[in-house]
C-alpha cells in the first residue's frame, strides 16, 4: 500500500487523503497549487497532487508555463501607447479596451520604479508605430489593480 495505508486481505485500506488501489493516490491539492493562488493555474486539473494541463500551451508542474505566450511588455504596449501618446492600434477602441489599469507619467527612465518593490514589477521597452523606443513599467498590487508608469 505504498506506505500510505494498511493491506487487510490483499486488499489496501487507505489512510486519510489518499486513495487507490494501493493508496498511491495523493488527495492533496497543494503541490498543484499556482503562484496566484489557483489549482493548476485554472488551467487544468490536480489528479494524485499532479497537474494535468488541460490547455494546451500551457505546461509545467502548475500549468503556468507558456512558451508561445505573449509576454506581460507586449501583451500591454498597445494599450500603454493609445493611453500615453494617443496612437497605435488601439488608439480608436482605446478607451473601451485599455482602462483596466492606473497609469502615471513620468519624466525620464530613472524616474521609474525600481525592483526592490513588493509588487512584481516588469520593465518594458517597445517600439511605437513610428518605430521609436518607449519605456514603461507594469505592475499588480496585492489588491489586485495594475499600475503602469511610463515615460512622457
Amino acid at each position: 500500500c505504498t506506505g500510505n495505508g494498511i493491506c487487510k486481505c490483499r486488499v489496501c485500506e487507505c489512510f486519510p487523503n489518499f486513495t487507490g488501489s494501493a493508496c498511491d493516490c495523493s488527495l492533496d491539492t497543494f503541490p498543484c497549487m499556482a503562484s496566484n493562488g489557483q489549482i493548476c493555474n485554472g488551467r487544468g486539473t490536480c489528479e494524485c497532487g499532479t497537474c494535468n494541463c488541460t490547455d494546451p500551451k500551457f505546461q509545467g508542474p502548475t500549468c503556468e508555463m507558456c512558451q508561445t505566450c505573449l509576454g506581460v511588455c507586449a501583451e500591454h504596449k498597445d494599450c500603454v501607447q493609445c493611453r500615453a501618446f494617443d496612437k497605435g492600434e488601439k488608439k480608436e477602441t482605446c478607451s473601451q479596451e485599455c482602462m483596466h489599469f492606473n497609469m502615471t507619467r513620468v519624466e525620464s527612465r530613472d524616474k521609474l520604479p525600481q525592483p526592490g518593490q513588493p509588487d512584481p514589477l516588469s520593465h518594458c521597452k517597445e517600439k511605437d508605430v513610428d518605430d521609436c523606443w518607449f519605456y514603461f513599467t507594469y505592475s499588480v498590487n496585492s489588491n489586485g489593480e495594475a499600475n503602469v508608469h511610463v515615460v512622457e
